[in-house]
């Protein structure tokens, strides 16, 4: 127990990188280029390291974040990140030791979740985190797709347009606050996002390849959504084998939605489509004349979500239904544990600590799964996570909290 958790002053900011780089198998040299780009960014008041004889030796840093939840309205979150622990130190309760903290700390600050993307699986349901969001990629075989080899653009009076990558980061962050009205599970995206994706700045490693940028713009001359992607110049025996790769898509309507992916689909040459990661409910594969032509690659989970305040969290999001439920949530952490009523409906929800007989028992991760609508609790009941006090319960907590579009996250963090 002499490891000491603490967070992290700026000269001991490049130690603290030097351990993450390590963890994360990547060069153990941090460049005093990478610290003047990063440091003013981070804030070290949330970066936490755990320090052996003076040594970094395990890595946690947290951010603000505003998280999309069905119906619209945002969340104050805690997003972890850059969470690592060196290969010497492993198995010695540091991670957990770093995870409580930051958790403790964000609970007492006023966040009503925290959320992270885990690299792996494992690891972050002991904590209290469930995941919430999931992604898919498809790669989309051009030849078979059935698309009108005529397309010449919208037939709907928009048009798409080319654009450069200044203009992307005069619309961008518009566009994508636009995007969180309509889909839940939506992060925000910061400038310094908006400057890196579109080459305004290179970090050190992280060679840059200009993509190119296409809008869609509405009859009425609105940008109604972008895309960045890729493209190479590969033939074969004097036949194109060409393919492009999406960086990144927003479309708030489905006209901009289902013009960029045609756009994508009918560049001459190109033979192969990549998506990048999607949501697994993309309109792209039945866009498609033939889906069958848009073969999954990708089928994974992205945002995990932990519940730090159970009355703001289900009181701030919408329900399709009305009805009321009294959920027992254990959380060994001592955050979020304890017995709520729901009562919901379209107009509005009210959760309060009761001491009513549960209809539904969980843990506080299980909750975190169910919150934006993704998963059932009835098969969170099959599976054993779930446990009904009132028969019907899971399937009439389905019919509250799940929603007709599944979330999604289009930002790594």
């Amino acid at each position: 127990m002499s490891h000491e958790v603490r967070t992290v002053t700026e000269s001991e900011f490049p130690d603290w990188l030097r351990a993450r780089r390590i963890a994360f198998l990547q060069p153990p040299v941090v460049p005093d280029e990478e610290v003047a780009q990063r440091l003013p960014y981070v804030d070290l008041r949330r970066t936490r390291g755990v320090f052996d004889g003076g040594r970094c030796v395990a890595t946690l840093r947290s951010f603000a974040q505003r998280l999309t939840v069905p119906g619209g309205a945002r969340i104050g979150a805690s997003a972890v990140t850059n969470v690592s622990v060196l290969p010497t130190h492993r198995r010695r309760g540091l991670l957990s030791r770093l995870m409580a903290a930051e958790l403790a700390e964000a609970k007492e600050r006023g966040d009503a979740v925290s959320t992270l993307v885990a690299a792996e699986y494992p690891i972050y349901g002991r904590y209290g985190y469930g995941p919430a969001t999931w992604i898919t990629e498809w790669t989309v075989d051009v030849r078979r797709a059935g698309l009108d080899p005529r397309w010449a653009g919208p037939d709907d009076g928009g048009r798409v347009d080319l654009v450069e990558a200044a203009d992307v980061r005069a619309f961008g962050p518009g566009l994508h606050d636009r995007l969180g009205a309509v889909r839940h599970g939506v992060v925000d995206r910061d400038r310094r996002a908006w400057e890196i994706g579109t080459g305004a700045v290179v970090l050190p490693g992280r060679p840059w390849t200009e993509p190119l940028y296409a809008t869609y713009r509405s009859a009425a001359g609105e940008v109604e959504g972008y895309v960045c992607y890729t493209t190479d110049d590969t033939w074969e025996d004097k036949q194109p084998l060409c393919s492009a790769t999406v960086r990144d898509l927003i479309a708030v309507t489905p006209a901009a939605e289902r013009a960029l992916w045609h756009f994508v689909c009918s560049h001459d040459w190109t033979t192969t489509v990549k998506s990048g990661h999607r949501a697994p409910d993309d309109l792209l594969p039945l866009l498609l004349p033939d889906p069958r032509a848009a073969r999954v690659t990708t089928h994974a989970d992205l945002v995990w979500l932990r519940i730090l305040d159970v009355v703001r969290a289900l009181e701030t999001r919408t329900y399709a239904a009305s009805g009321a439920l009294v959920l027992e949530l254990a959380d060994p952490a001592g955050l979020a544990g304890g017995r709520y009523r729901l009562d919901a409906s379209p107009q509005g929800a009210s959760c309060v600590p009761t001491t009513a007989s549960a209809d539904l028992s969980m843990d506080v991760a299980a909750l975190g799964t169910l919150y934006l609508g993704d998963e059932s609790a009835v098969r969170l009941a099959a599976l054993g996570r779930v446990e009904e006090g009132r028969p019907g319960a899971a399937a009439a907590a389905d019919a509250l909290l799940r929603t007709s579009r599944r979330p999604w996250c289009p930002d790594m963090f």
